[in-house]
């Protein structure tokens, strides 16, 4: 084992859909990432992704639907669609400990904002400026339809961040 420092690159994040199919046309259409493998069933079986599944999730999750997808930057986005899924009654739990969003890029806000906002998703606040007449860089809290928060930068997260206080 090496005591050598490096950064972890972010590989993928896992998101839980109650429709894979909407879910895959909602990124697809809005978001514009590519399908690697289309919707696909897993099953509570003895196949090698059923044990795997079981190891993870524990018995008694019976199936799910699961679709990959990829950005232009290459991070992968896998969709579960399990089979006893519920709403949450409240998605945006953020006093409590775990993810709760992801965020993307688009220099265009506004338009990806009316894209989420003609699929379904919701606009969570109004879009605001980091630095106000310092940079011309802006950010806003979205839903897709599926109750996923999405958090959209106009630029990138080490511009954003990289004078080091806000």
């Amino acid at each position: 084992m090496t005591n050598k420092q490096y950064p972890i690159n972010f590989s993928h994040i896992g998101l839980s859909v109650p429709d894979i199919n909407k879910a895959v046309e909602f990124y697809t259409k809005v978001m514009g990432w590519y399908v690697i493998m289309k919707p696909a069933k897993v099953t509570e079986d003895d196949s090698a992704i059923g044990v795997m599944s079981t190891e993870v999730f524990g018995t008694g999750w019976g199936s799910y639907n699961i679709a990959h997808l990829t950005t232009g930057d290459g991070i992968g986005i896998e969709m579960f669609e399990f089979s006893k899924n519920v709403d949450p009654d409240n998605n945006f739990k953020f006093w409590e400990t775990g993810i709760f969003h992801y965020g993307v890029q688009d220099p265009d806000i506004e338009g990806l904002v009316q894209k989420i906002l003609d699929y379904g998703g919701k606009q969570r606040m109004p879009i605001k400026e980091y630095y106000p007449g310092e940079k011309p860089y802006k950010m806003v809290y979205m839903e897709d339809p599926f109750g996923n928060l999405v958090e959209i930068y106009t630029h990138s997260y080490d511009l954003t961040y990289s004078a080091g206080e806000y």
